[in-house]
């Protein structure tokens, strides 16, 4: 493996490495994040069409701006930002997830900047970005506050920073443990700690700690009855965030 650095955790990365072939499976092991997908895009893209006043009825109205997707496992949020007119680099640990997200985006047409590497070792590079997102990563590293420093420096001064995660409450070990791991098998059986979970509160600290200031919370919640996720003020479970550099 290439990538090192203090915010890897070796144990995290072989766990998602075991199901890297099955990436663009809607039906395979990450097929909860295909269907959470389209709300997560809402949320980033609604969110930064505003920031930088962009024309959201343009079919690419982030054309010229610099995106990193941290933990972009195969692609599934990298492919949407570039098709938006990101110029996008994606970045994660998993050496065979990174191979799968190449040979997907060749197969799609599109231009986008994989390599197997971690934050720090883009930090070290001198890269920046004008937008840097997280999704469902800082549960599995090592150290969130030196992640969290990590992505900051990544971020161009009057940049932004998206995140996504779980919150640490009794409702997202009832829902996202007991109910999506062992009732509903959802996501294989150890995808996640529950201990290693983010309250909204400890997230925006870190964010502060590493110069980026909080601007927007938004709850994430599955509905049983029509299959969707949608966005809501509720930040119990699933959330997301933005914060800005200034």
């Amino acid at each position: 493996m290439k990538a090192t650095g203090s915010t890897l955790d070796p144990a995290e990365v072989e766990r998602f490495a075991a199901h890297a072939a099955s990436w663009w499976d809607p039906a395979g092991s990450f097929g909860p994040l295909h269907q959470l997908n389209p709300t997560r895009l809402s949320f980033v893209r609604q969110e930064l069409i505003a920031y930088f006043g962009r024309d959201s009825r343009s079919l690419k109205p982030f054309e010229g701006l610099a995106l990193c997707d941290v933990g972009c496992g195969g692609g599934l949020i990298a492919e949407p930002m570039a098709r938006l007119g990101f110029k996008v680099a994606g970045i994660d640990a998993d050496d065979t997830a990174i191979a799968v997200a190449r040979d997907h985006a060749t197969s799609s047409g599109l231009d986008i900047d994989y390599s197997s590497d971690t934050a720090e070792s883009l930090v070290h590079r001198a890269r920046l970005f004008d937008v840097v997102l997280a999704l469902e990563i800082v549960e599995h590293v090592a150290d969130p506050d030196a992640f969290l420093a990590a992505c900051s420096a990544l971020v161009k001064p009057g940049g932004v920073f998206i995140g996504a995660t779980l919150n640490r409450t009794p409702q997202s070990y009832a829902l996202a443990i007991v109910g999506a791991e062992y009732v509903m098998r959802w996501l294989p059986r150890g995808t996640h700690d529950w201990r290693r979970f983010l309250r909204p509160s400890e997230f925006v600290l870190g964010l502060r700690r590493a110069g980026l200031g909080a601007t927007r919370l938004s709850g994430l919640r599955y509905r049983l009855t029509s299959g969707a996720w949608e966005l809501t003020d509720d930040l119990s479970v699933n959330y997301m965030l933005m914060a800005v550099k200034q």
